[in-house]
């Protein structure tokens, strides 16, 4: 009988270590001195509401945020996902593939494009025909297969509205969408100068998704900020493309060179100004 029991205490000693040895291997060693839960459990914070009666003035403006830049570079690295953190547009793919990022095809969000639609126009597959070298004279098919790489990615294009909201007394601005511009590659898989507009995402959709994805703080690693912390707080670089006007025109369309940044900064000075008068009449 003793016998008995001392088997099954084995056994079951035996199986208790076994589960916790899966257990170490399953979840990975933590990485730091504590666990971190702030930025997993985030919330973005709810806009303020506003009413139409309460809006004096308002327009619509297009700016461009550049990643070579090096207060935009944090929206670029790292190049692959590492534990805590991953780029600005890793963090999109992986939403746009899980579905809770949807796609645009205009700036009005009125024309929805699904994933395989968006990847059917950066990914595809090539058939061209070299000479083999080992055989000079003979021709043979080569399969060459063009996939996004989102590192290729290093500009958005932001739409975003300026106003006055009289019940505060302030003037708000809200982002209302996203443009990834791509860097297109050749037959050789050299970049090719300009971007290319991709896709728009609707910016108050995704808030919730930007407020649980950290990026790195150069200034302290203790206070990580969200990608929504950077768009609602506006810690980017960026420059303006076109105001809402009559033709619908950008900067590039009128002016060019020195003349296109002046006239940037002449639409930036306007909207400052604008509601120094409000305050001043």
């Amino acid at each position: 009988m003793k016998k008995i029991i001392l088997v099954v205490l084995l056994i079951f000693n035996f199986g208790i270590t076994i589960n916790a040895f899966s257990q170490v291997f399953d979840s990975p060693p933590r990485d730091g001195a504590w666990d971190k839960t702030n930025t997993r459990d985030r919330k973005a914070i709810p806009y303020t509401p506003v009413r139409e009666a309460d809006v004096s003035w308002y327009t619509k403006v297009w700016r461009v945020i550049d990643f070579r830049e090096k207060m935009n570079q944090p929206f670029y690295y790292p190049d692959e996902a590492i534990r805590d953190r991953v780029s600005f547009m890793q963090m999109i793919m992986n939403g746009i593939k899980e579905g809770s990022i949807s796609m645009y095809d205009n700036d009005e969000f009125t024309k929805p494009i699904t994933f395989e639609e968006m990847i059917a126009r950066y990914e595809r597959t090539d058939s061209n025909t070299f000479e083999d070298l080992d055989n000079p004279g003979e021709y043979k098919d080569t399969v060459i297969k063009k996939s996004l790489d989102p590192t290729d990615i290093k500009q958005l294009r932001v739409k975003e509205v300026w106003f006055f909201d009289k019940q505060r007394s302030v003037m708000d601005v809200r982002i209302l969408g996203i443009c990834p511009l791509l860097q297109e590659r050749d037959d050789k898989g050299d970049l090719k100068p300009g971007f290319a507009p991709m896709f728009w995402i609707y910016f108050p959709d995704t808030r919730p998704i930007f407020a649980k994805t950290e990026l790195y703080n150069p200034k302290n690693g203790a206070e990580r900020r969200s990608y929504d912390d950077i768009f609602m707080k506006r810690y980017f670089q960026s420059y303006i493309t076109k105001e809402d006007n009559t033709f619908d025109r950008k900067i590039s369309e009128y002016k060019t060179g020195l003349d296109a940044l002046l006239e940037a900064e002449t639409i930036k000075d306007k909207i400052f100004t604008i509601e120094h008068d409000i305050w001043e009449f």
